[in-house]
C-alpha cells in the first residue's frame, strides 16, 4: 500500500505493462516524441477493447489529443465506462501502473469513470486528492468533459459518504490547476461553490470569488447557461453569509441580469436575495437593472419582498406585520435569516436618515422616530453607530445628539490605489467589449432581445414566489 491508498502492483505487472507499451510504440515506426498513431483504434479494436489495451495505449501514446479521442471512441458509451472502471486481466489496478503527471489523460478517464461506478469500488480518497494536486492541466484540457465528470464524481462520492466537506479541498485544487486563471469560468466553479455553501465552508470559496469571471471559453469547459447562474448565485450566498454585502450584491446582480432566452428559477431566487442584501447594505432597494428580464420584475412587484422594501426602514410596525404574515413564505424561500438581519438594521438606517435633516436631536426624539421607547436602548444604539463610524456625531451628558459631516480622510496611497484600480478596470472593460463585438451570437441575441422587449415567457419549472430556492442551499443566515 503506497501513500495514495492504492496497492503497490507486483514488479512483473509493471514490467509487463512497460514492455507492452514499448512494443506498441516501436510497432508504429514513429520516432520518440512524434505523434503516435497507435492511439487511433480501428473498428475491430473497438469491439475487443479491454483494460490491458487501454493501459498499453496510454503508456505508449505521445499525442494527448489523439489519446483522448481514442479513449472516447474505444467502445460504445456504456461499454466504455465499464471497461474504464475495470482492472487488468491479471487483476492489477491500472492506476498503479500509470503516473499522474505523465499519463494525465489516461488517469483522468479511468478516475472519472471509477468515481461513478460503485460496483467496482471507488478509488482511495488519497489518490483522488493527489491527482487534483498534481495532474498536468495542459493534457487535461484535451478532455474537458472528463474533468466535469471527475468534479461531479468527487462531489457525489463525498455526498454519499455523508461528509460533503471532503469534496471542498480536491475541488478547490482542481480549479486552481485546470483553468489558466480563476477568471476562466469552468463547470468546476459551480460544483465547488455548491460544496462550499452546502457545508457552510464559505471562507474556502474566497480565493475563487475574489477573481471576477471575465473569460468564457467553451473549448476549456463544456459549459452550460446554468453553470454561470449557479456559480454567481452560490457565490452571492457565500459572500452574504460572510457579511461581505457589497460583493454579495454584485454576484446576485450578475445572476439576475445574465441574458438568456427565458428567465430561470435561480434568477428569481437571486433577485429576492438581492433585494434583502440591498436593504441591509444600502438601507433601500435599488431599481432592478435595465437588462433584468421583465418577467422577473413583474414577479418581484407581486411578492412580499417588494412590500418589505417599500416599508423599509421607517415603518417598523408595518415591517413586523409583513414578516409575521409572510414568515412561512420567507422560510420556504430560505431567506428568513436575511429578512431578520434586515429588520435588525432598520433602526440604524432610520437614524442615518435623521442625520440628513437634523443637526441636533435628543435621544427621546430619536427613539420616537425609530419606534424604540427605551432611552437606554436608543443611547446604546447611537453609541454603537458612532463607534463603528456609521454616523459622525457626539452625545452630550444630557442626552443631546449632535450630528456632523464625516471628515474626509484620503491619503495619497488611497488615491493611487483607486486610480490603479480604475486603469485596470478600464483595460479589462475595453478587452471585454472587443471580445463581445466579435461574438455574432451575442450581438444577435442582444438585438433580438431589444426588439421583442424581453417578452419571453417563464420556464415551466419556475417556482411560485414562495417556492423553495434551489433545493440544495440550506438556510445560511440564521
Amino acid at each position: 500500500m503506497n501513500n495514495t491508498g492504492l496497492a503497490t502492483p507486483p514488479p512483473q505487472a509493471q514490467a509487463q505493462a512497460q514492455a507492452q507499451a514499448q512494443a506498441a510504440s516501436s510497432s508504429t515506426g514513429n520516432p520518440a516524441g512524434a505523434p503516435s498513431t497507435s492511439a487511433q483504434p480501428t473498428q475491430e479494436s473497438n469491439q475487443n477493447a479491454n483494460m490491458d489495451m487501454i493501459v498499453t495505449s496510454v503508456m505508449s501514446a505521445t499525442s494527448p489529443p489523439q489519446l483522448s479521442q481514442a479513449l472516447r471512441s474505444c467502445a460504445p458509451k456504456d461499454a466504455r465506462e465499464t471497461i474504464l472502471s475495470s482492472f487488468t486481466s491479471s487483476g492489477v489496478d491500472p492506476l498503479t501502473l500509470l503516473d499522474i503527471q505523465t499519463h494525465t489523460i489516461g488517469v483522468l478517464y479511468i478516475l472519472s469513470s471509477r468515481l461513478h461506478n460503485t460496483a467496482v469500488g471507488r478509488p482511495p480518497r488519497a489518490y483522488v486528492d493527489q491527482f487534483c494536486q498534481s495532474f498536468d492541466p495542459i493534457q487535461a484540457r484535451y478532455a474537458p468533459d472528463r474533468v466535469t465528470l471527475l468534479a461531479r464524481g468527487i462531489f457525489a462520492a463525498a455526498e454519499q459518504e455523508g461528509n460533503l466537506k471532503l469534496a471542498v479541498q480536491p475541488l478547490f485544487n482542481l480549479i486552481a490547476r485546470y483553468p489558466p486563471s480563476y477568471s476562466h469560468l469552468t463547470t468546476i466553479h459551480s460544483i465547488f461553490l455548491r460544496a462550499c455553501v452546502t457545508t457552510r465552508n464559505f471562507a474556502a470559496a474566497l480565493p475563487v470569488l475574489a477573481s471576477p469571471i471575465s473569460v468564457i471559453d467553451t473549448t476549456l469547459s463544456d459549459l452550460h447557461y446554468n453553470d454561470n447562474l449557479v456559480y454567481h448565485y452560490a457565490g452571492g450566498i457565500a459572500l452574504a453569509a460572510l457579511k461581505r454585502w457589497g460583493e454579495a450584491e454584485e454576484f446576485f446582480e450578475i445572476c439576475v441580469t445574465s441574458p438568456g432566452g427565458a428567465a430561470a428559477a435561480v434568477q428569481f431566487d437571486a433577485l429576492k436575495r438581492l433585494v434583502l442584501v440591498q436593504l441591509i447594505h444600502r438601507g433601500t432597494m435599488l431599481p432592478p437593472p435595465k437588462n433584468t428580464h421583465a418577467v422577473l420584475t413583474r414577479l418581484l412587484k407581486n411578492s412580499p419582498y417588494s412590500l418589505l422594501a417599500y416599508a423599509y426602514p421607517q415603518r417598523r410596525d408595518r415591517l413586523g406585520e409583513i414578516v409575521e404574515q409572510e414568515q412561512q413564505g420567507f422560510a420556504a424561500d430560505q431567506t428568513l435569516g436575511l429578512v431578520s438581519q434586515a429588520l435588525d438594521r432598520a433602526p440604524r438606517w432610520s437614524i442615518k436618515r435623521l442625520t440628513e435633516t437634523y443637526l441636533t436631536l435628543p435621544l427621546s426624539e430619536i427613539g420616537r422616530s425609530i419606534a424604540i421607547e427605551n432611552t437606554a436602548q436608543v443611547k446604546a444604539l447611537v453609541v454603537s453607530m458612532i463607534e463603528s463610524s456609521e454616523i459622525t456625531a457626539s452625545l452630550s451628558a444630557d442626552g443631546i445628539v449632535t450630528f456632523s459631516d464625516p471628515p474626509l480622510q484620503l491619503s495619497k496611497a488611497d488615491v493611487d490605489r483607486v486610480l490603479l484600480d480604475a486603469q485596470e478596470q478600464s483595460v479589462l472593460l475595453h478587452r471585454l467589449e472587443r471580445d463581445m463585438a466579435k461574438s455574432r451570437e451575442y450581438l444577435t441575441k442582444a438585438v433580438r432581445s431589444r426588439e421583442d422587449g424581453w417578452s419571453h415567457t417563464m420556464d415551466e419549472d419556475m417556482p411560485s414566489e414562495r417556492a423553495a430556492g434551489s433545493g440544495w442551499a440550506d438556510e445560511m443566515f440564521a
